[in-house]
């Protein structure tokens, strides 16, 4: 399977944005797998990051996991003060202690404008941005999480293994 939509300018990317390496996840918040994978692929741009090109989309599965599409939409908020990474990063190291007040303490912890905060996550674009790239992974293939994507092909691996690829192929 292929990356439908491939990366593009609404995508949250970091590490090397011109690399010809591009990893895309699509995590769900709540997901205890991704969890796991998250202090993996923290490792992998820390080791990689000039390297790999690291995009995030969402893959909220709202039947299992309550707070996933809340949790979503508020690192889409977070965005909207330019601190997505901050907000990803702070969910999936709390993700125990998920429920929706506990997403307005986050807010607080990476330092939010929490008045701002709380009229961003009644938009209904970023609804609409999470319900998007859940849109893309479904047409993409995507029936779980976390879903990895190198270089537009389905990966179909751990982020470990996802990790060990690149640091068989990595570029001294």
């Amino acid at each position: 399977m292929s990356l439908k939509p491939t990366v593009n300018k609404n995508d949250h990317a970091q590490g090397n944005l011109n690399s010809d390496l591009v990893i895309v996840e699509y995590g769900d918040y709540q997901c205890p797998y991704c969890g796991a994978a998250y202090p993996v692929l923290k490792a992998l741009m820390k080791e990689f990051g000039g390297q790999v090109k690291f995009v995030f989309r969402n893959f909220p599965l709202s039947e299992m996991h309550q707070y996933a599409k809340a949790a979503a939409i508020a690192a889409e908020a977070a965005d909207l003060q330019g601190k997505f990474w901050e907000m990803h990063d702070v969910i999936y190291e709390n993700q125990r202690n998920l429920n929706e007040l506990y997403l307005f303490e986050l807010a607080e912890k990476i330092g939010l404008d929490i008045s701002q905060f709380k009229d961003d996550i009644q938009k209904t674009e970023l609804e609409e941005k999470v319900d998007s790239d859940f849109e893309s992974g479904v047409m993409s293939g995507v029936n779980g999480t976390p879903s990895f994507f190198v270089n537009d092909k389905k990966f179909d691996g751990s982020a470990m293994e996802l990790l060990q690829l690149i640091q068989e192929n990595a570029v001294e």
